[in-house]
C-alpha cells in the first residue's frame, strides 16, 4: 500500500511517498522510508509520531494513504513565550 512520510526539521521540509506491505506499522514505514539516515537527530524513542495530526504509537497499522508524522521536540520554555493575540488586556 502507498503512505506518506512527513517530517521537518524546521529549515527543511521532507514528504515521501513509498510503498509499504499491507500489516506494516508506523515504526516500519519510517525505517523504510529512509528519513531516518536523511535527518539522523530523528530519536523515535523521545519523538512524537502521528497519523493526519493524531498521535500514535510506533507499533500503530497503517491504512493505504495514510500520512505518518514525526514531531519534534519541543524547544523552547511555553512558559516564557508570550502569547498572541486573542488575550488582550482590557482596560
Amino acid at each position: 500500500m502507498r503512505i506518506g512520510i512527513a517530517y521537518s526539521d524546521g529549515a527543511q521540509h521532507c514528504w515521501l511517498r513509498i510503498d509499504v506491505a499491507d500489516e506494516a506499522t508506523v515504526k516500519d514505514a519510517i525505517e523504510h522510508s529512509g528519513v531516518l539516515a536523511m535527518y539522523p537527530q530523528i530519536d523515535l524513542t523521545q519523538q512524537k509520531v502521528g497519523i493526519f495530526g493524531k498521535l500514535v504509537k510506533l507499533d500503530a497499522p497503517l491504512q493505504p494513504g495514510d500520512r505518518v508524522e514525526i514531531y519534534r521536540p519541543i524547544t523552547c520554555d511555553p512558559t516564557q513565550v508570550p502569547r498572541r493575540g486573542g488575550m488582550e488586556d482590557e482596560d
